[in-house]
């Protein structure tokens, strides 16, 4: 079990000790015991005179001084890990802990698998996988590298194109014989439309454009889910129009059991990124991880069966 003797500097503590969001949490990132990680906390505290955190029986949260020396903590310790990567960085093997952010499908069915292969080539760096719904918010400090869908998300971020993407709109071949083709943007509102809550667009709004022309239109349907698979198999199983990525759908569309609607427009793109803070762009492991990432999707430009993408 690790002593505190060997333990991070307080401001790296008290860093992991929010991220975490517990005391426990924290206990078994650090492999110590929960009242371990109390004292720690109350020693810092009685030193510095103030409240950091306040304590409830399920969660903590910052007090006005510790949402202070957060943000002073972390831009510190940004600012030493800069100055080693600088010092270091023209010799340095990439090592050290990668967090790492993807969409639920896409990233368990793609960016996990390369992730195995990249710790191959670098076993000194400790990767975390993170997939959630919706990426995290650009401003917290919970992520080193950030797989996304679309627009690059802010300006104060590095955004790596990886690979472009379109989003399509596609039907089973039955429920079109059911209901028929939609003919133009304004045909989808007389349809079912499977919707699918994820991000930040305003669910049921649906965005078409053809040369200048572009139109909104308001879908509706009576399926709607925040998982993307289970959308597109909803809509293979006859149950009505769907919008989807081309990398979730293509080898559908391939094989005949998805039909695209309304080719001759477009909407809004969902290229693929890798997006990372500006502070990382001398960190050798996330330079080392963002290069392998567009290795393969330069391979992979040619949309290939069987990868699933999230939106």
């Amino acid at each position: 079990m690790a002593s505190f003797t060997s333990a991070p500097s307080e401001m790296a503590f008290f860093s992991l000790l929010v991220r975490c969001g517990s005391f426990s949490a924290t206990a078994r990132e650090l492999d110590v015991t929960t009242p371990a990680i109390s004292k720690r906390l109350a020693q810092m505290e009685a030193r510095l005179g103030v409240l950091l955190l306040n304590r409830t029986t399920r969660r903590i949260s910052l007090t006005a001084e510790g949402e202070l020396y957060l943000s002073h903590a972390r831009r510190i310790l940004a600012e030493i890990d800069d100055m080693e990567q600088l010092v270091s960085s023209a010799v340095a093997a990439p090592k050290g802990m990668l967090r790492v952010n993807a969409t639920l499908g896409f990233g368990r069915s793609h960016i996990a698998p390369l992730i195995s292969g990249f710790v191959k080539l670098y076993p000194d760096v400790q990767v975390q996988l993170q997939l959630t719904v919706n990426p995290p918010p650009v401003s917290e400090d919970s992520f080193d590298v950030c797989v996304r869908f679309g627009e690059p998300p802010d300006a104060r971020v590095i955004a790596r194109k990886l690979a472009p993407n379109r989003r399509l709109l596609c039907a089973a071949p039955a429920y079109l014989a059911r209901h028929g083709t939609p003919k133009t943007p304004h045909d989808l509102t007389q349809h079912n439309c499977i919707g699918i809550r994820q991000g930040d667009d305003a669910y049921g709004i649906w965005r078409l454009s053809s040369g200048k022309r572009s139109e909104t239109v308001k879908v509706r349907g009576n399926l709607s889910t925040s998982d993307g698979q289970i959308a597109v198999n909803w809509a293979l199983a006859g149950h009505g129009i769907v919008m989807r990525s081309e990398w979730d759908v293509a080898s559908c569309l391939r094989s005949g059991r998805l039909r695209q609607v309304l080719e001759n427009y477009q909407t809004p793109p969902a290229d693929i990124h890798a997006v990372y803070p500006y502070r990382h762009q001398v960190s050798a492991r996330v330079r080392a991880f963002v290069e392998h990432l567009a290795s393969h999707f330069g391979k992979s430009s040619t949309l290939a069966a069987g990868l699933v993408a999230d939106w």
